[in-house]
């Protein structure tokens, strides 16, 4: 797991980053209705089904995915969906929450992976 950290690139940090909010802004709104998450589901496999036969130039010059890159094409559709759903009337600005506690409880959770990830590239390769 640490070098899996130490070894994150720039644009892969900024996906846990996305991953991270989500997390966080939905632990806070958690909502238990079996309704939004099915409904998040199916609008993930809908929209991540499309997305996989885009970037796959299927059935014409087919691309390999790898496992990551497939999760990830069904589960930021539903990353988004429910996201929406939580967040409906609850007086958000754009994705950011109304009031600042929570805000800073988000950003403080990306801000210490960030922080562990960057501090582990400081340590030498057999460390």
């Amino acid at each position: 797991m640490l070098k899996y950290l130490k070894n994150l690139q720039l644009g892969q940090q900024l996906l846990w980053s996305y991953l991270l909010w989500y997390l966080s802004i939905s632990f806070i709104y958690f909502d238990p209705c079996l309704q939004l998450w099915l409904s998040s589901l199916g609008i993930a496999l809908i929209i991540g089904a499309a997305l996989v036969i885009s970037t796959t130039c299927w059935p014409v010059n087919m691309r390999t995915l790898d496992k990551w890159q497939t999760m990830r094409l069904f589960l930021i559709p539903f990353c988004v969906s429910s996201y929406s759903s939580l967040i409906k009337d609850q007086d958000f600005f754009l994705i950011f929450p109304p009031d600042l506690k929570t805000n800073l409880l988000a950003l403080s959770v990306i801000s210490s992976f960030l922080l562990i990830s960057y501090g582990l590239k400081k340590f030498p390769p057999n460390a």
